[in-house]
């Protein structure tokens, strides 16, 4: 028996004829509370935009001067590329094709994160695995140089090594690379020492063991997780950084297309040719903050605290 015939109205309510609708709606709401489905399309169309940065037609670095400044779907004009497809997002201040310069970016962009990143993860895992594993002397060494580490700021860095080395691809990436393991070190060691106290532990120590097995194979699979998680969280400040070097003219050289450089040039045509700047800045954001919501999924899916709280959470909304 319906609520409507309860009550004693004949037609279907609002509610009963539209339930299933309701519960579609909620399963479809549930898996994307589930999944990391929208950061994972935002993070696939920059790698896709990276892959096929060639397809325009359009040279990111050569100027086309009668195209200055065209907007939105706008026809090219210039000898040099009236045989080319549309600006569909304008073109900057040269003439060049602000679409074509993005997508060359995104590559430029993923190079230098996969590269500096890969690189912070490894130093920063092996530091904070000795760091804990060894302890003593050698750990408080080793910490007294990361705290000496985490005293240099970054930015005053990066200009000094733009002044004694002409600003190039190789410079930023060691930079990035330079900002991004000390963020694993004091995580991974905090583990480590929690791990090397557990009974298999002591067991392959007893079974002979060496210590580079140790490291390899019983500590490392331990705190794999922790590394994802701030690998993840790590990459958006690199994403900042690298943007930040270009903009203040100490990360790659131009003409190269990087996205932080794009908003660097554009920002004096803001009234003109707001879309230099716009396009470029709307990716860095879209792309941070996809990085962040993945690493907060990672997080929550490889703790087991918090899990496990979510899980109390659920069965006493249930209950309720």
């Amino acid at each position: 028996m319906t609520l409507s015939t309860k009550i004693g109205i004949d037609k279907p309510s609002y509610l009963e004829r539209n339930l299933p609708l309701y519960k579609q709606l909620i399963g479809v709401v549930r898996f994307f509370q589930r999944w990391p489905v929208i950061p994972i399309v935002m993070l696939s169309i920059l790698v896709l935009l990276a892959v096929f940065a060639d397809v325009t037609g359009y040279d990111p670095e050569l100027p086309a001067l009668r195209d200055r400044t065209l907007p939105l779907f706008s026809e090219p004009v210039d000898p040099l590329t009236k045989d080319l497809t549309r600006h569909w997002l304008g073109a900057d201040q040269f003439g060049r094709d602000t679409l074509t310069r993005i997508m060359h970016g995104a590559r430029i962009t993923l190079y230098v994160l996969v590269i500096s990143a890969v690189s912070g993860t490894i130093i920063g895992t092996t530091y904070g695995l000795v760091a804990g594993f060894f302890g003593g002397i050698i750990d408080d060494i080793l910490m007294r140089i990361l705290d000496l580490v985490y005293s240099i700021p970054f930015l005053l860095l990066a200009l000094v090594a733009a002044v004694v080395f002409d600003p190039s691809l190789l410079v930023v990436i060691i930079l990035l690379a330079f900002l991004a393991w000390p963020a694993f070190v004091r995580n991974v060691r905090a583990e480590v020492l929690t791990l090397k106290e557990r009974d298999y532990i002591m067991y392959a120590r007893v079974a002979g063991a060496s210590r580079v097995r140790l490291l390899l194979t019983h500590l490392l699979p331990g705190v794999i997780n922790t590394v994802i998680v701030i690998a993840t969280l790590r990459i958006g400040q690199l994403i900042l950084a690298e943007a930040s070097l270009s903009f203040l003219g100490a990360g790659v050289p131009p003409p190269t297309p990087v996205w932080g450089a794009l908003v660097a040039e554009g920002r004096d045509y803001l009234n003109s040719a707001w879309w230099v700047s716009m396009f470029p800045s709307v990716g860095i954001f879209l792309v941070v903050m996809s990085l962040n919501f993945l690493g907060d999924w990672f997080r929550d899916r490889f703790d087991p605290r918090l899990r496990q709280f979510c899980l109390l959470y659920t069965s006493d909304a249930a209950d309720e």
